[in-house]
C-alpha cells in the first residue's frame, strides 16, 4: 500500500481536485459563454486561483461566514453553493440562488455560511466582523473569513476593519488573495510595503505569506490559522500569492501585462497541474482518477450552462420578492 505523505486522505485529495477543477470549468466556460452575450453585467473570473478558495474552505463548515468579492465564483463553489443555481443566477435567472436578482458579483447563499460576494472593494470586510462578533456571542466555534484582492486591501474599510477585529478579538481571518494586480495597476507601484503580513502587523494582527498557487502550503497555513480563531486566538491574516488567468473582468485587453505572461502562469503557475503532478508522483491518486473527475465535471458545467439557458426569467411579479425581511 502506497504510504501518503499528504495531510489528507486519499479521498479528501480527489475532494480537492474536484472542487478546484470545477472552478476551473465553470470559469473557463463562462470565458466563452460571455463572449455570446447572453449574460448580463460583469463577470470576473477566478480562474489561476483555485487552490486559494479550496486550501481554505476545507477547514469550513455551513456555519463558517465567508464575504467574498466581484471575483467571487471560486469563493462559492469552495464553500458549497450549487453550480446549477450559481450559473442560473448568472444568467439572470428565477432558478438562480438568488432568482436572478444579483448576478455574477452578488451570488449568495446563507445555508451555506456564503453572505454574498461583492461589487464594492473591501466592503466584505466590516461585513465579516459581524459575523464574526456573532460567532463570538454565540460561543458556537464558528469563524468568519473575508476575502479580498491586493487592491481592495488599500480600502479604509479594510484596515478599519482589522482593527476593530484585534480590538473585539474577533474570530476573523482576512485573506489577501495577491494577485499582483489591482484591476490593471501593479501591486509594486501601489503598495508601499513588500508584505501585507507587515499591514497586519501594524494592528497586532499576526499574519502569514504563502504561495497562492500551491494547495497544500494554503491549506497547511490557513488551517492553523482557523484553529486559532475557533478556539478564541482572535483575528489573522493570510496573504495568498496568486495569478489570475483572465483579465480584471471580461474584455479587458490585460495590456499592462508582460507579454507572454499568461502562457507562462498556465505553462509554470497552473494549481490544478502542480497540484496533479505532487499526488500522482506520491501514488496517492493515479491520473485516471483525476481523469473521471475531469469528465464529471465536464458533464457537470455542461448541464449546468443548458439548463441555465433554458430556464425562465424572472416576471413583473418577482420585483419586490425576496428583498426585505420581515421580522
Amino acid at each position: 500500500m502506497t504510504n501518503n505523505p499528504f495531510p489528507l486522505s486519499r479521498d479528501e485529495l480527489l475532494t480537492a481536485y474536484r472542487t478546484m477543477r470545477t472552478i476551473r470549468d465553470f470559469e473557463e466556460r463562462l470565458h466563452v459563454e460571455f463572449a455570446k452575450g447572453d449574460i448580463p453585467g460583469f463577470v470576473h473570473l477566478y480562474a489561476g486561483e483555485e487552490a486559494c478558495a479550496t486550501g481554505i474552505m476545507m477547514h469550513l463548515t455551513d456555519i463558517d461566514r465567508i464575504a467574498s468579492t466581484h471575483r467571487g465564483h471560486g469563493h462559492c463553489i469552495a464553500k458549497g453553493v450549487d453550480v446549477h443555481e450559481m450559473m442560473g443566477e448568472i444568467y439572470g435567472k428565477v432558478t438562480g440562488c438568488c432568482r436572478g436578482k444579483g448576478g455574477s458579483m452578488h451570488i449568495a447563499d446563507l445555508s451555506k455560511g456564503m453572505m454574498g460576494a461583492n461589487g464594492i472593494l473591501g466592503a466584505g470586510a466590516p461585513l465579516i466582523c459581524g459575523a464574526g462578533l456573532a460567532a463570538k456571542f454565540r460561543g458556537d466555534g464558528g469563524v468568519g473569513l473575508t476575502f479580498f484582492g491586493d487592491g481592495a486591501a488599500n480600502q479604509g474599510t479594510v484596515l478599519e476593519s482589522m482593527n476593530l477585529a484585534a480590538i473585539w478579538n474577533l474570530p476573523v481571518i482576512f485573506v489577501v488573495e495577491n494577485n499582483g494586480y489591482a484591476e490593471s495597476t501593479s501591486v509594486e507601484y501601489a503598495t508601499a510595503v513588500d508584505s501585507y503580513v507587515d499591514r497586519a502587523a501594524g494592528f497586532g494582527l499576526p499574519g502569514v505569506t504563502v504561495d497562492g498557487t500551491d494547495f497544500f502550503a494554503v491549506y497547511e497555513a490557513a488551517g492553523e490559522i482557523i484553529k486559532r480563531a475557533r478556539e478564541g486566538g482572535g483575528p489573522a491574516l493570510l496573504e495568498c500569492k496568486t495569478v489570475r488567468f483572465f483579465g480584471h473582468f471580461e474584455g479587458d485587453a490585460q495590456t499592462y501585462k508582460a507579454k507572454g505572461e499568461n502562457d507562462h502562469n498556465r505553462a509554470h503557475r497552473d494549481c490544478l497541474k502542480l497540484f496533479g503532478a505532487r499526488v500522482t508522483a506520491a501514488g496517492v491518486v493515479s491520473e485516471a482518477d483525476l481523469a473521471l473527475i475531469d469528465r464529471e465535471v465536464a458533464a457537470l458545467i455542461d448541464d449546468a450552462v443548458e439548463t441555465a439557458k433554458g430556464a425562465p426569467l424572472p416576471g413583473a411579479r418577482d420585483l419586490t420578492t425576496d428583498v426585505y425581511v420581515a421580522y
